[in-house]
């Protein structure tokens, strides 16, 4: 249920709901992934240092630079094998975008970011975020450079369904009542995946995570990098050090923010972020009783108490969608309710904004602000249109990992452990991990580690109440990596730099300029 990325600052999303694919991360942690990290012995293998002959148009090419239209930004196409084992029988072409160091101080190269996902747009987060917003110390050293992973936003997007279809989906109810409802929910699975097939059928067998690795070494020689440095989020910290496993001798300074776990299966992923978004619900809860405006509850009302009144709220809603002020006469409904809630747990930042909207809905009979952080999670706009961020997030998802369920009967075997992980989202997120089920291309991954023997340090960033990408996954990736050194956030929210915390910042920042790690057991807050 793997899934995060975002259009403004380093924070948001993972694969929850019906949008969600094998993992998920979405975008929890129930348990230490540094104990469940031992049911796999598979470790991703290095690729031979020499470029394959086959290869050598690609590696070779130019890059033809021209303006983007956004001032400061330069961008270009490049071109990939979509199929590696099949180099020359057809390409893929990859959005590229890039700010040049703007000085002073010796260049560093190339500095790569990816926002997460899988479907985030990694141009539309370095336009908007990286490339004007990084540090100024660190963006007068690097180019800032991005490259939208294929199948991604200007990367020749996989395409599943029209606005029309993705409102339908996304309405779609994933907590059953009875067979009539599951039947419904397996209908809609199957017709995004049929969707899919139809739309995209032979860029759908490539977009796995490894694919997209590749891609970025090609990209590292034609931007002339010996090594490849790097800063990705979430998804991004599965991509980065699936590069680092294939490339050790080229990784170069990379910074895994919110990290995932590679050697968990899609259904443990997904079972142990459901617990990651109750721990932040938790800290939601404990903070909306602090102010007069908690629709929830009051100073006394404890947090598994403000739980239980949100989740008899979702069941309201699912016997009787509640008015949302829609042009398209959508209604606020369990299902985008949900969304809508979680949504607000990746940043701290937008409680005030998740009371107000709640308030809204159950005090008002007013859903429009629940149904607006729904539309900004699925990145729908005003006019009805979805960007690809759900049809690409599910796409690799489903190739990466096999399916986290077959069928309905194993999601209900399921439901304990997952109501258990949280008792306000396990259900839904349960049934949302079904959707895999139904993928019209078999998966070419597994769980696995990484281990990138022989990589220079690699900085692993874990926040302690992270949502989507709980923190024991930060603290397995960096045992599993050979040179990993975690930095933890002790604190709120997905993700932790660039959000506030001088003592994160300072010491990524100076990871990246001098290649210092920080010490070993290195907490901030």
């Amino acid at each position: 249920m793997r899934r995060n990325s975002r259009p403004s600052r380093p924070l948001r999303r993972s694969g929850v709901l019906l949008a969600s694919a094998a993992l998920l991360i979405s975008a929890c942690s129930s348990g230490s992934s540094t104990t469940t990290a031992a049911s796999t012995s598979a470790v991703l293998t290095a690729l031979p240092r020499a470029t394959p002959t086959a290869l050598s148009p690609y590696y070779e090419q130019k890059l033809n630079w021209r303006s983007c239209g956004v001032p400061g930004f330069e961008c270009a196409t490049m071109k990939a094998p979509l199929d590696y084992a099949k180099p020359g029988a057809g390409d893929v072409r990859l959005a590229v975008s890039r700010k040049k160091a703007t000085g002073p101080g010796k260049p560093l190269g190339s500095l790569l970011v990816n926002p997460g996902g899988p479907g985030g747009s990694a141009i539309g987060y370095l336009q908007a975020y990286a490339g004007i917003g990084y540090p100024a110390e660190v963006r007068a050293r690097y180019d800032m450079v991005a490259v939208d992973p294929r199948g991604v936003a200007r990367s020749e997007p996989v395409e599943c369904l029209t606005g029309r279809e993705m409102d339908a989906y996304t309405q779609t109810d994933t907590t059953p009542d009875d067979g009539r409802e599951t039947d419904q929910l397996v209908g809609a699975f199957k017709k995004f995946a049929e969707g899919c097939g139809a739309r995209s059928p032979e860029l759908l067998r490539h977009v796995s995570t490894v694919e997209a690795a590749r891609d970025m070494d090609i990209l590292r020689a034609v931007l002339g990098d010996k090594e490849l440095n790097y800063v990705g989020a979430s998804y991004g910290t599965f991509l980065g050090a699936t590069y680092a496993g294939l490339y050790p001798d080229r990784a170069g300074r990379l910074v895994l923010d919110g990290a995932l776990d590679p050697s968990l299966t899609a259904r443990k992923l997904n079972e142990e972020q459901t617990a990651g978004f109750e721990t932040a619900f938790q800290s939601f809860a404990k903070d909306c009783v602090r102010h007069s405006d908690c629709p929830l509850g009051d100073a006394g009302t404890s947090p598994d108490q403000v739980g239980r009144n949100l989740k008899a709220f979702f069941q309201q809603l699912d016997k009787t969608p509640i008015p949302a002020g829609d042009a398209d006469g959508r209604k606020l409904g369990e299902a985008l309710a949900t969304t809508g809630v979680i949504a607000a747990m990746y940043d701290e930042t937008a409680w005030p904004q998740l009371r107000d909207a709640l308030t809204s809905a159950m005090k008002q009979n007013d859903g429009a602000g629940l149904l607006a952080l729904s539309d900004s999670y699925y990145e729908r706009d005003a006019d009805g249109q979805y960007a690809n961020l759900m049809s690409a997030n599910a796409a690799v998802n489903c190739l990466d990992l096999p399916a986290a369920f077959s069928g309905p009967d194993q999601v209900r075997e399921s439901l304990p452990a997952f109501e258990k992980a949280s008792p306000v989202f396990g259900e839904g997120l349960a049934w949302a991990s079904l959707n895999c089920a139904y993928w019209p291309v078999k998966n070419t991954g597994e769980p696995h580690r990484i281990e990138a023997k022989g990589a220079a340090p690699i900085l692993v960033v874990g926040t302690t109440r992270d949502p989507a990408t709980p923190y024991p996954w930060a603290q397995s990736l960096a045992s599993q990596l050979s040179s990993g050194t975690l930095l933890t956030y002790v604190g709120d929210g997905h993700t932790a730099y660039g959000r506030g915390s001088s003592c994160i910042d300072s010491t990524i920042n100076r990871y990246l300029l001098q290649g210092t790690p920080p010490q070993k057991g290195k907490r901030c807050s």
